[in-house]
């Protein structure tokens, strides 16, 4: 499950393009049965099965509950059309909801969001946690269940059930 952070662009100065997800937040949110991003290299499994970037996980099938850390940037889109399309995943990226990718899509397919209160502190591929992230990071839930551990994993932060917010709107 790794992060690509894009050196150069939204403050990043990482050296390296591969960052895993902290453990204790893959530990709250429970078993996962695919990591559709893993790093070759990873100090800790995030799933059952994985895929790395040698598997090319965009085009494999995806089956059971899914963890995906996608490729940021401009690469995360395709990676998030597939969760949503899947439905059972849930996905971490940063909260820059100002973007055309919040806008157009995560407001309008996600089931649920968790705001992390903070900034994450991703790891590297040998195991060592690095320095703060860039920007605020979302965990995205695509379907009920994912909600449900969403809002009950004790991460600290905002949880916002989008489905809620919609009914609402409608009347």
């Amino acid at each position: 499950m790794n992060t690509l952070f894009e050196t150069g662009r939204s403050g990043s100065t990482a050296s390296t393009h591969e960052w895993l997800t902290p453990p204790k937040l893959l530990q709250a949110l429970g078993p996962f049965d695919l990591d559709p991003c893993a790093p070759v290299s990873r100090p800790w499994d995030i799933a059952t099965r994985h895929y790395t970037i040698n598997d090319d996980g965009l085009s494999k099938e995806w089956k059971g509950r899914v963890f995906c850390n996608p490729p940021y940037g401009h690469h995360a889109v395709k990676w998030l059309l597939k969760c949503a399309e899947h439905g059972d995943a849930t996905a971490l990226i940063f909260g820059r909801t100002d973007t055309r990718l919040w806008q157009d899509f995560i407001f309008k397919q996600a089931h649920a969001l968790l705001f992390i209160k903070g900034r994450l502190r991703f790891y590297t591929t040998d195991g060592r946690a690095g320095n703060s992230a860039g920007a605020p990071s979302v965990l995205i839930a695509f379907d009920f269940s994912n909600a449900l551990k969403l809002r009950t994993c004790g991460i600290d932060g905002m949880y916002l059930d989008l489905n809620v917010q919609r009914r609402a709107l409608i009347g």
